[in-house]
């Protein structure tokens, strides 16, 4: 997609997208959401649920990728594109840096707490705990715990323990 310019094509799947994530919102139980989802060109695996209030990136929703059996809750932010602000010289408006556009995957078994924010480009590990609140600015290694602003990781699990 170009920076800062629309083409009607791009309008208008950007008009089916926004359609598909109110319906989704209005929908209960998570399951129903899927097809909707899945609709703006999410990739979700098997078994996850996205909880009703969750905002995935409407100019990109085809860069975001969850496994299976994922969690996603309430208020959660799923990002995929962020302005680049190492064009940004002062006194220019920020809107003329361009827009820089990177894929999140969220991969099988992990949760993601209540209204964390994932920025784009992140990869979470399997298995991941993200803890409320948290902003993910990196990748998370599989089977741990991360928590802050930016999060960090506070506990790995050990992956031979069932």
């Amino acid at each position: 997609m170009a920076n800062n310019h629309r083409t009607i094509s791009n309008v208008l799947r950007g008009v089916f997208n926004r359609i598909c994530l109110c319906i989704a919102r209005l929908l209960f139980p998570a399951q129903l959401r899927m097809p909707f989802y899945r609709a703006t060109g999410m990739k979700i695996g098997k078994g996850s649920k996205i909880a009703a209030t969750v905002d995935v990136d409407q100019s990109a929703p085809e860069l975001i990728t969850i496994g299976k059996d994922v969690w996603v809750t309430r208020g959660v932010m799923i990002l995929c594109h962020q302005r680049d602000l190492q064009a940004y010289e002062v006194g220019k408006p920020v809107m003329d840096c361009p827009l820089v556009y990177k894929p999140v995957v969220i991969n099988d078994g992990a949760h993601i707490g209540i209204g964390a924010i994932i920025m784009p480009g992140v990869t979470i590990g399997k298995g991941a705990v993200i803890g409320a609140g948290s902003v993910v600015t990196r990748d998370i290694p599989d089977y741990c715990v991360a928590v802050g602003s930016p999060a960090k990781v506070i506990k790995n699990f050990n992956q031979t323990e069932k």
